[in-house]
This record gives structure tokens, sequence and C-alpha cells, in this order.
């Protein structure tokens, strides 16, 4: 974790997370703070001890908080910050009904093996809404693809788009085949297109840190658009990867003996073998590790599978 602020409005301030936690983007003001995406909620006891440093709030309120999209890894702290600070929390408005219904399925929770605390919201923001944050606006616009309700916010001022997961320095978050969502890919396209028409100066992913070579990162996720549009396997084996790797990151460690009942339990797994892959569990896994190793996202420790 990092604190920075390359190129970035002094009452912008990002707090710079691991694979674990999304970014958080602190905006200040004289009215309070306002927060977007509080990290996974394995991490929320050292999410508040960031927003009570002098680089965070210090002794100042929080005003609101707001998600980009709620994944696990971007809304995992919300109870307990709401818990702390007594604020209101925004969501984007196609990730209200799920919120309200707490679809563990749609949100990826018990699903892909992850969890976050329940909360309660009380503001929605649609694509195309302004609201000032830390004495700048900022207009949502539509972002969807890894999540089909997410928003990233853009500041035309000074060109910053908080991009969530819609584009990092080197691609985005994993996207659903179009076997499981034909919706997925074709919106993440639209996505990239959207955002390459925009005056983007620098960028606050995510994860990762910020950036501004801008151009190339959205070559970097077209291409990668275009090769999983090809290919529906790979897709379905690059977020079967990266599902497996976060739940590496959230528990430490996985037996290796006890890897293909894991598989077999766990929904997303399950539901992709049966579609894409046709494996034995014990397959599956032997797969994944052995793609996962090569890659050095993970290694074996005796008995045990660990993050790399």
């Amino acid at each position: 974790m990092s604190a920075v602020s390359p190129r970035l409005p002094p009452q912008v301030h990002v707090f710079v997370r691991d694979w674990l936690s999304s970014n958080h983007v602190l905006l200040k003001s004289r009215d309070g703070g306002v927060l977007i995406d509080s990290g996974y909620a394995r991490h929320a006891p050292f999410t508040l001890a960031l927003l009570e440093t002098r680089q965070g709030l210090g002794d100042a309120p929080l005003a609101r908080l707001v998600n980009t999209h709620c994944h696990s890894d971007h809304m995992g702290g919300n109870a307990a910050i709401k818990t702390r600070y007594g604020c209101p929390i925004t969501l984007p408005v196609g990730e209200a009904a799920l919120i309200d219904a707490w679809d563990e399925r749609t949100l990826l929770l018990a699903y892909t093996d992850q969890y976050a605390p329940r909360f309660a919201y009380d503001e929605t923001i649609a694509p195309g809404e302004t609201r000032v944050w830390g004495d700048l606006e900022w207009r949502a616009l539509a972002a969807p693809g890894h999540d089909m309700g997410a928003v990233v916010f853009y500041n035309a001022e000074h060109g910053i788009l908080v991009s969530g997961d819609a584009l990092w320095a080197n691609g985005y978050g994993f996207v659903m085949p179009g076997e499981i969502d034909p919706r997925a890919l074709p919106a993440t396209r639209a996505t990239l297109e959207m955002l390459s028409q925009l005056d983007v100066r620098i960028v606050i992913p995510g994860h990762g840190e910020p950036f501004v070579e801008v151009g190339a990162a959205l070559e970097r996720a077209f291409a990668r658009t275009a090769a999983f549009e090809a290919d529906s396997l790979r897709v379905a084996r690059h977020a079967l990867k990266v599902v497996l790797t976060f739940a590496l990151l959230d528990r430490r460690r996985l037996a290796l003996a006890d890897m293909p009942s894991y598989l077999e339990r766990i929904g997303i797994y399950r539901d992709f073998n049966a579609l894409f892959f046709k494996r034995s569990a014990a397959k599956l896994a032997e797969l994944l590790i052995g793609e996962l190793e090569h890659a050095g996202a993970v290694r074996r420790e005796g008995e045990w599978l660990v993050p790399g």
C-alpha cells in the first residue's frame, strides 16, 4: 500500500492497495471527505486506520462513501466505514436491486468464495449525473462489462478518470464468457470505446498505481478484448484463475489435497467446468494451478497452495 497523487489536484488522495482490496480515492473539502470504494472486508481495520491518518481524513468527517460497483473488493468495507463514520452510501443505480436482494450469485460473493458484510445504501447515482466531491465536478458514466451496473467517474477540468475495474494499466477486471452472460464482452468493448473518446489525462484505476499512459492502456485493453472475443475458453480460463488467485489472497493458503473438492463446492468452478472444460475436478485443479504457477501467481509450499 502507498499513498500517491501524481499530477492530481491537492484534494485528491489515492491509497493504492493490493489485489485483495481495491484502491481508495479520497476527495477532500471543507465539507468533509468523499471516499470512492472501500476495499475488501478482511482489510477493513486497515482501511479505517488509513482514513485516520493525516493523508486520510485525520479528525475530519467523512461526508459520503461511493462505490464504482458492488464487487467484494470494492464494497467489502462499506459496513465498517458506515458504522465508524455514520456517512451515507451512494451506489450506481444499476447495483441497487442486487444490494436490496443481496444476490450473492450476481454480486459474485458465495458463488466465487468471497465475502462482504451486508450494508444499507442511502442514494443512487445514474450515468450522466454529476456530483461535486472534493470541490471538483464528477460525471458518472456507465461502464458495463466486468460488472454490468458499474460506473466510472470523470472530471473534465483535470482529465481525471476514476475507472474502477473498467480500465487498468494492463487490462481490466475479468468478464464473463458469452455462454454465461452474452452482454459482457460487447459491453466491455463499448465501454472501452466510450473511454477512448474522453480527454483523459490520468487514470486512477481500481487496482494498481494511477497512470498517464492512457492510449497505451486502451490499446492493451482492446487487444485483450479481441482475444477474448475469439475464444470463450480463454475467457473462462482467465476468469477462474483470477477468482482462484483472489481466494488465495483472502485465505492465505489452500490445501492441495482439498483442491478438487473445493472446485466442486464453489459454484463458479462447477458451472464453468460443466460448460467449458468437462474435466474431473482434479484435472481442472491441475490445469489452473499449473498455469498460475507458470505465471508466478501461486506456488506450492509442502502440502499447501499459497499466493506467489
